[in-house]
């Protein structure tokens, strides 16, 4: 027999390697996300990836919040981030980490940095670092300040910490190469005055690693063995490099880099969200119709189908962009067998029948589910008022148009065989109504076995139909006509949301919100998680029924 080949991507390769070789005895990742806004499906990646890494080598996963930069965090952006890590599913033991909890190691290190001569406080001005520092292809040149004393500079930094200077006025850089061809290596500045409150930290500092110093160190403190980002970071791994070598760790982090995740007809960059949110265009940044974690959770994807999608989508080196029917095709598959299947008409139409007796129910016995037996069956009522779709109704149809119209017969789902005798029209010659007879003999279970019918369609009962609002999303934005403008607005869809009036059988009436339902012909839905009430009940759209992605054969 043949052993199964099991298929690696670049990183577990690599892992593997450093396991073999002895450089780490045990694996651990991490997921730092800074808490300045919403997680998006990129982030999701990130999250599933590092998890998942861990979990496959017996490892560790840390979450660390890499608050460094108060300017631009806020405590419901870390409320937010915590629902979603929970939410996917990454356990990370429930101890929630942060980065500015190491804020005195930093600081440590950045002294060990100015003893070995690594290290030099600059009172250049902003705008004159930026002009030293060169360009792409010319080098830059040393401050004047590069060459101070070991001891003037930590008698400078020191007073920096103590609040002696104005907020700009210093900053504390790396002494590496001003001649770099790689501007991030160019003495970068590792720590800048700012008094600002922190949220963790409160007034106890007024100077602040920047990032590019802060985050390789926060790795190395935590003990992280592999530190996987995305593809931007990879011009500053020389510098992550730097750092927790001169910081001396004997462990270091390796960090690598891996594709960023680019779907088709949907936005993610937080200026073009904030300006949609602040304009009114979109509910929130959880507006059903945007890829942010909150968004994609309350339109009805779950943790479930994101994962399928990353297995499908894969790690690579090389960026690619996804077409977003892929993450419909996994929240079908997902909900297939999940979802009961009731009725619902989302454009009501009345159908009258005329021969049905006046003042009489009747039940019938359908399945929950038809891909899944063990959902079991569930009652649903008939009588002499219904509703169909208004599409299942024409008065002058095209050829092989098999629904109602005028002498045509359908099968009523799980009923009767109607007949279609006639219609009412207002004033304005909209039709208002449907009449027809039905057949008593065709039953559903009956075995009937007489005439075929070629058109099925469904419908509710009107005596106990549930109305509803029910929200139809579209993609936001359609890539095919350019996803800007030419002014550099973003080319939004007018027609993202559509808002109907159902009608729903009855059973839908006892939906609690997060609860996923198939509408009968017309896709998967989920009861709104915040705007619907017992007393008016919200369904989004979560996907049509149709898919245009074909998942590659295995």
């Amino acid at each position: 027999m043949s052993e199964e080949v099991v298929s690696k991507n670049f990183i577990e390769n690599i892992i593997d390697k450093d396991l073999e070789e002895g450089t780490y005895s045990e694996i651990v990742t991490r997921f730092p996300p800074e808490p300045n806004g919403y997680l998006h499906i990129g982030h999701a990646k990130s999250i599933l990836l590092n998890y998942g890494i861990a979990k496959k080598y017996g490892g560790k996963f840390n979450f660390r919040f890499d608050d460094t930069n108060p300017t631009k965090e806020d405590e419901e952006y870390v409320q937010s981030i915590l629902e979603d890590i929970k939410w996917l599913g990454a356990d990370f033991g429930g101890e929630v980490l942060y980065a500015s909890n190491y804020f005195d190691q930093m600081y440590e290190v950045a002294i060990k940095l100015i003893k070995k001569g690594k290290a030099y406080v600059d009172d250049l001005s902003a705008d004159e670092i930026r002009q030293y520092r060169g360009t792409l292809t010319e080098p830059g040149k040393n401050s004047p300040y590069r060459d101070r004393s070991i001891d003037e500079n930590l008698k400078l930094f020191e007073e920096m910490k103590d609040g002696v200077y104005p907020d700009g006025s210093k900053v504390l850089r790396a002494k590496i190469d001003m001649a770099s061809p790689n501007i991030n290596m160019r003495d970068p500045i590792i720590y800048r005055i700012a008094r600002m409150t922190h949220h963790n930290t409160g007034d106890k500092w007024v100077i602040y690693p920047m990032y590019d110093f802060a985050h390789p160190l926060e790795d190395a403190f935590e003990g992280i063995t592999h530190s996987l980002c995305t593809l931007e970071f990879e011009d500053h791994r020389p510098l992550y490099n730097w750092v927790v070598e001169e910081a001396e760790f004997p462990h270091p982090p390796k960090q690598i880099e891996f594709a960023k995740l680019y779907l088709t007809n949907v936005v993610t960059g937080k200026r073009y969200i904030k300006k949609l949110v602040e304009d009114g265009v979109v509910d929130g940044w959880d507006d059903p119709r945007l890829v942010s974690l909150a968004a994609l959770r309350r339109r009805g994807f779950t943790p479930e189908s994101l994962k399928t999608f990353m297995e499908l989508v894969g790690i690579s080196k090389s960026q690619s962009s996804c077409d977003y029917a892929m993450l419909e095709y996994c929240i079908r598959e997902d909900l297939k067998p999940k979802a009961p299947r009731y009725m619902g008409v989302l454009r009501p139409l009345k159908l009258i029948i005329d021969n049905y007796p006046e003042g009489q129910t009747e039940e019938f016995e359908i399945e929950n589910n038809s891909d899944n037996p063990e959902a079991g069956n569930r009652k649903i009522t008939f009588s002499k008022e219904l509703y169909i779709e208004q599409d299942d109704f024409m008065e002058e149809p095209p050829r092989k148009y098999f629904r109602l119209f005028p002498g045509n017969e359908v099968r009523l789902k799980g009923a009767y065989f109607v007949k279609c005798t006639g219609f009412d029209k207002n004033e304005a010659g909209e039709i208002t109504a449907v009449h027809a007879t039905y057949d008593p003999e065709t039953r559903s279970g009956s075995g009937f076995e007489g005439r075929k019918v070629k058109g099925t369609i469904h419908w509710v009962n009107a005596a106990d139909a549930v109305s509803a609002e029910v929200r139809l999303y579209e993609n936001l934005i359609d890539e095919e006509k350019g996803k800007l403008n030419e002014d550099g607005t973003l080319n939004f869809n007018p027609n993202s949301l559509e808002v109907v009036e159902a009608k729903l059988e009855a059973a839908s009436g006892e939906m609690k919100p997060g609860e996923h339902v198939q509408f009968i012909r017309n896709g998967y839905f989920v009861v709104d998680t915040k705007d619907s009430t017992p007393e008016k009940l919200v369904f989004n759209r979560v996907v049509g029924l149709k898919s245009s992605y074909k998942p590659e054969a295995k």
